[in-house]
């Protein structure tokens, strides 16, 4: 049966999943750019990654408070954990969002939202294959079929593509190297936010532990850096700079409530083609003074795509 039109569990037709994921990367790229803006305005990524996940904390909570289900779903997952269903490391993924933002803030003003995107495209599709292999995502060990692989390959020249822009222009490695790493983070992220959901029920418990895990974490590296070096002397007033925890809520919650109809893996790589997609856009029509668009980004790019939809093509017995 075609895996696009194949009924999911729980009644989620698997094609609306990955539409969600998709709409989920595309808020992922929007707020890279609002996130590494923020950093360069301030002139601090600690802070701007403290801000980004700390309002999304804030707003959950409020949510939090008229959403009873969210509430009721802490039950759950504290009866997963007695019954050890559920291990006390699945509920620290938001260590892996809080790295996420943090690179968000260091590099994707510096190298642009496209190639952070392309980069964050190698660390998913590695993790995810990784982590659907070893059964750590809620819907357990998925196969390792041909169309996945092939996927997973072509995502990773899509990668080695598009950074032969940064070894055009000499920019600094460390700069892509960072949001690969973060990119395996997302899809470990994905998987034990998706194992948090099930266990509660509710996508938006899962999210706030994500969020509560990511702040509390962030603030100590802002305490300690601010002992350091201090805080900025002023913060921007602009509203738009302060959104970017908002849109964590939203698709951090998205992917908790279908990573187990798609797995790990085609959740990874559906995010990738919205986020490659809104990436282009925003570097075409509002691009960074320190990025440009090469034909080497939009092809890394279109590659990507291709790996998304040969990723999610019916395996052949």
């Amino acid at each position: 049966m075609d895996q696009l039109h194949a009924p999911a569990r729980r009644g989620i037709p698997v094609w609306a999943a990955v539409a969600v994921a998709v709409g989920a990367g595309m808020l992922t790229a929007v707020q890279s750019r609002i996130n590494g803006q923020l950093a360069a305005r301030t002139g601090d990524s600690t802070v701007a990654a403290a801000v980004s996940f700390g309002s999304g904390l804030l707003i959950l909570l409020v949510v939090l408070l008229a959403w009873r289900p969210g509430r009721v779903g802490f039950a759950g997952v504290r009866q997963a954990l007695r019954a050890r269903e559920l291990r006390w490391w699945m509920l620290l993924g938001g260590l892996a969002g809080a790295w996420f933002v943090t690179t968000q803030t260091l590099s994707a003003a510096a190298v642009g939202v496209a190639v952070f995107t392309v980069a964050i495209v190698a660390g998913q599709t590695v993790g995810g294959l990784a982590f659907d292999v070893l059964g750590v995502g809620p819907g357990g060990r998925r196969p390792v079929t041909g169309s996945r692989v092939v996927g997973a390959l072509l995502a990773l020249a899509a990668i080695g593509w598009a950074m032969s822009v940064q070894v055009a222009h000499e920019i600094d490695l460390w700069l892509v190297v960072l949001p690969f790493t973060a990119g395996l983070g997302v899809a470990w992220q994905q998987a034990v936010n998706g194992r948090v959901k099930s266990a509660a029920g509710s996508a938006l418990t899962s999210t706030v532990v994500n969020f509560a895990v990511g702040t509390a974490a962030l603030l100590v590296v802002l305490l300690v850096h601010a002992g350091i070096a201090g805080l900025p002397d002023s913060m921007p007033t602009e509203p738009w700079l302060y959104v970017g925890g908002a849109l964590g809520c939203v698709f951090i919650a998205a992917q908790a409530a279908v990573v187990r109809t798609i797995g790990v893996l085609v959740l990874a790589l559906a995010g990738v083609a919205g986020q490659l997609a809104a990436a282009l856009v925003l570097d075409l029509v509002l691009p960074t003074s320190a990025a440009a668009v090469e034909f080497a980004t939009v092809g890394g790019a279109l590659l990507a795509f291709v790996a998304v939809v040969v990723a999610t093509l019916p395996a052949r017995r």
